[in-house]
């Protein structure tokens, strides 16, 4: 007791050198009834000490194209507003219950805090705050300041080391702001409960309207808050919104106790229902009007190096930083995918069909939609995974693509030199003629002379790179492949920006050009949109423009390449456009507008693709079962109420295509394909007969030629549905 008494002495000392004018206060005798009276009139020999002020963690809002908000994300869902833009009738209540005396004292008001060192004392410990709104908003600074959880701690002790340095950094705040500029500071900071940071987000969370249209009764729930939020908060239970409701009735007596409301304001408040709302907060891609566009977003700037060195500060700029991202998705055109999936695909049918839109010429991601909505419930059939991106974006590890990766095969030809009529005779089945007729990128060799692929339909022929396209002949690409070389046609499908969807190496097999990879709709539909831009490619992007919270505005521009020339883009394009027409989408039918394509179908129906471009948009449509494509093929289903014998390229995920690109382009006046260069590539296309080239013709290295030093490399094989098998593809 002896010590504690001489504590309460050496406080009294300091509160009487005090330089802040304060009327007699009377402290408790600790351990009797009796109590001693102070004054203060001199200089406290407390020195200022200047506080660091991190920016406040505040949510970043995602935007479309067209300026419309569709996500945030944060840590603490925080809007800082001005002074001005709250209420004055909050501004009172939050005074009146917390530092009555805020706009009269100093940075330490020498009643409240003597008060409450000496409460403090007889107690044992820090049972009583006594701060004032200044010293308050200095606490909150160093708490939110703290790094880690240790840090956190100490910015909470019960010490009053801790006190006394609060105190120090005070002074130094009022010295550097303004009251207003402080009780504005204080209120945005401040948390309220139901997780609510600052007074516009609880306005917001606990009654629906913004902190400028705040009630009285609704001013004072939220000033009652903040002397112990966590148990006052409403979405915790009865309990604490009882809690709440007595802590609102407090702040009622209170402001009349110092006449801020009259009788008649104080009784109405009083008998006011609590009327929390729990307004949703709203965040997170789950609560996103386009949640894998969300994901993507999302996991484009959590991956991306140029958003922060380390995952961590990347983490910290999205949910803490208060950026506004602008990014590229177009309303209209999601609605068009959305729509042309629903009306084909149920949420409910075990199958998903995905579809992402690309701009040609940028790489703009316009849409991103799936036929399940995103969410974890099973039940519901939903999605708890990007379906239309691949796992760097928040996706798994995707469909094989089939057929769709003809393309590259046909490109890689035109590339080398052969024109559109060119081709020469196949057979019903293909078989690699030696070990050694394949050779990956690493020049090992990956034939297999005991592996035949067979075509879809009916027996060979002679084909051309026109009707061997529109009639996606398996064994006409594969001898087409051995001519121009496996590897590469790999490599221009690297070229397009083809990689795994699981984020593993390509695997480079004989049957590459059938579609053995693991593919995501945004993925291919990015390749094909570099086609539609005459060969020039862009990464997708999501992202146009950043603004910082204090308004700085970086830019993102595509980052293009001309990968091959615009001839060889206007030739594939040609060839392609006849798959509408001549090949096997001539039962769909058209676009009304110039447009190209390639249907894909994966072994025994595994997976179903439709890929396709015009000069203004490229899409990229799949179909599979996430439970395992390869055990649950499309075969004797039902999807979309409609039973199908067998589901191929041209059966759901062309007319979704179909059906998105005419909504889609509405209003976007048509644009024609180049015309092909007719002194390099023919430039007859349909209309022109084949001429035949054998397999020996100057064009290439001879089908049967022998590698004098091949044998199998190890480990060699090929790939089906699940990459360790033999893909037959299919068209």
């Amino acid at each position: 007791m002896g010590s504690r008494m001489s504590s309460i002495v050496r406080l009294t000392g300091a509160a009487m050198a005090a330089g802040v004018v304060a009327a007699a206060i009377a402290l408790p005798a600790v351990g009797g009834t009796g109590a001693m009276f102070v004054s203060a009139s001199e200089e406290l020999n407390i020195k200022p000490e200047d506080l660091k002020e991190p920016p406040l963690a505040e949510k970043t809002t995602v935007l479309d194209s067209k300026g419309n908000q569709i996500a945030q994300f944060y840590e603490e869902y925080r809007e800082n507003v001005a002074l001005d833009e709250v209420a004055e009738i909050m501004k009172t209540a939050i005074i009146s219950i917390e530092d009555y005396r805020y706009y009269e004292h100093g940075a330490i008001d020498i009643e409240g805090t003597m008060r409450a060192l000496a409460k403090n004392l007889s107690s044992g410990g820090v049972a009583q705050g006594g701060s004032s709104i200044t010293q308050q908003y200095v606490k909150q600074v160093l708490f939110n300041s703290a790094a880690t959880k240790k840090e956190k701690n100490a910015a909470l002790e019960a010490s009053y080391a801790r006190k006394l340095k609060e105190l120090r950094y005070a002074m130094a705040v009022e010295d550097k702001y303004s009251k207003d500029e402080i009780l504005g500071k204080y209120l945005n900071i401040a948390y309220f409960g139901a997780g609510a940071y600052g007074i516009e987000a609880a306005a917001k969370r606990f009654f629906g309207v913004s902190a400028s249209e705040l009630t009285l009764s609704q001013a004072a729930t939220l000033a009652g808050t903040v002397q112990d939020p966590n148990r006052t908060s409403p979405d915790a239970g009865k309990e604490a919104r009882a809690r709440l409701l007595t802590r609102r009735n407090v702040v009622l007596d209170r402001m009349l106790e110092l006449k801020k409301i009259t009788p008649e304001q104080h009784q109405e408040a009083r008998v006011k229902k609590l009327g929390y709302k729990g307004t949703p907060l709203p965040g997170g891609c789950g609560a996103s009007q386009y949640p894998y566009f969300c994901m993507y977003v999302r996991n484009e700037i959590l991956s991306n190096p140029a958003f922060g060195k380390t995952e961590k500060a990347r983490t910290q700029l999205l949910n803490r930083g208060g950026l506004t991202i602008q990014t590229t998705i177009d309303p209209k055109m999601q609605e068009a995918a959305e729509q042309a999936i629903k009306k084909h695909v149920y949420a409910s049918d075990n199958p998903v069909a995905s579809e992402a839109l690309i701009k040609p010429g940028t790489g703009e991601i316009k849409a991103m939609a799936a036929s399940r909505k995103y969410g974890n419930s099973k039940r519901k059939h939903e999605m708890s995974y990007n379906v239309v991106a691949d796992a760097q974006h928040g996706g798994g590890i995707g469909f094989q693509a089939g057929s769709t990766f003809k393309t590259f095969t046909l490109l890689t030809a035109l590339k080398q030199g052969m024109k559109i009529n060119d081709g020469f005779s196949v057979g019903s089945g293909y078989t690699a003629p030696n070990y050694w007729a394949f050779k990956n990128c690493k020049g090992q060799n990956v034939g297999d002379p005991s592996h035949t692929v067979t075509n879809d339909e009916g027996g060979g022929g002679f084909k051309s790179l026109a009707t061997g396209t529109w009639g996606s002949v398996n064994t006409f690409f594969m001898t087409l492949e051995q001519k121009v070389g496996l590897c590469k046609v790999v490599e221009t499908a690297k070229s397009l920006g083809i990689k795994r969807s699981d984020g593993n190496k390509l695997q480079e097999f004989e049957t590459f050009t059938l579609g053995i990879n693991e593919m995501d709709p945004v993925t291919v539909a990015t390749a094909y949109a570099a086609i539609g831009a005459r060969g020039k490619y862009c990464p997708p992007t999501a992202i146009t423009k950043i603004t910082d919270r204090n308004g700085k505005v970086t830019e993102y521009k595509p980052k293009c390449t001309q990968v091959f020339d615009p001839e060889v883009a206007d030739a594939a394009a040609n060839i392609l456009s006849g798959v509408f027409t001549k090949g096997t989408m001539r039962g769909v039918g058209g676009i009304g507008r110039p447009a190209a394509g390639k249907t894909g179908t994966t072994d025994d129906q595994a997976t179903a693709w439709f890929a396709g471009f015009t000069p203004d948009l490229a899409g990229a449509v799949s179909i599979g079962d996430p439970r395992g494509s390869t055990t649950h093929k499309l075969n004797s289903i039902t999807i979309g109420g409609q039973y199908y014998p067998s589901v191929f390229g041209a059966s759901i995920p062309g007319p979704i295509w179909n059906a998105t690109m005419k909504a889609a382009l509405k209003d976007t006046p048509a644009t024609a394909f180049t015309p092909v260069d007719s002194s390099r590539f023919g430039g007859c296309g349909q209309s022109c007969a084949p001429r035949r080239q054998e397999p020996d013709e100057d064009r290439g290295q001879d089908l049967n030629d022998v590698n004098p030093d091949g044998d199998f490399g190890p480990g060699q094989g090929y790939q089906n549905g699940n990459g360790n098998g033999r893909g037959r593809g299919r068209r």
